[in-house]
């Protein structure tokens, strides 16, 4: 479970989280300068902020991983998902820890 103010523990990857990933990939896709044939959501930790914060570490192909931050604003704003940054090249192994970009 979330707390208010704090990242959770890393989790396993849900529907829900893959559903994220999929409405910022173009966004993502951008910012990295690449196209991703593979894009799996892997795992994640989220923030209860006003809507909710997410680190999500996405399998992108071989041995390939990027780590997005992520905000969903709450359903009674709009529900509106954006990307607040992406990281590239990272590993299997690195943590998702915040990270601003």
């Amino acid at each position: 479970m979330s707390v208010p103010g704090g990242f959770s523990e890393t989790k396993d990857a849900t529907k829900e989280t893959q559903k994220l990933c999929d409405q910022v990939k173009p966004q993502a896709e951008v910012k990295t300068g690449k196209k991703f044939k593979e894009y799996v959501a892997v795992n994640y930790s989220d923030q209860i902020v006003a809507g909710r914060n997410f680190l999500i570490k996405v399998h992108v192909g071989g041995v390939q991983y990027i780590h997005l931050s992520v905000f969903e604003a709450l359903p009674c704003n709009g529900g509106a998902v954006e990307l607040n940054g992406v990281q590239d090249n990272c590993t299997k192994d690195d943590h998702l820890v915040p990270f601003l970009n």
